[in-house]
């Protein structure tokens, strides 16, 4: 088997498990910006966005391993993605 076929797989099956943590995560971070910038909401009315957008709820063991665990998912899938549109423009331009 390819490396490409290896890390298409791979990137497939990783991709249901970072989605819903980057969706919380963008939509959390979004929404307090928004609600604080734009409606005028006070830190405290909003701060249960924070706390969902950084793990804090998890407790102080297991936010920072979170917080890794996005990262490090959201870094796969952009660098293995943007491999694999590379592969395929380098196929159809041969």
């Amino acid at each position: 088997m390819s490396l490409l076929v290896r890390v298409r797989e791979l990137h497939r099956a990783v991709a249901p498990l970072v989605l819903l943590p980057l969706f919380v995560t963008v939509c959390s971070g979004v929404g307090y910006r928004l609600a604080r910038d734009w409606l005028g909401f006070e830190r405290d009315q909003v701060h249960w966005l924070m706390t969902l957008h950084e793990g804090e709820w998890l407790g102080s063991t297991l936010e920072p391993v979170v917080v890794l665990l996005n990262a490090l998912g959201l870094l796969w899938m952009l660098i293995s993605g943007a491999g694999l549109l590379i592969q395929r423009w380098r196929r159809k331009v041969h």
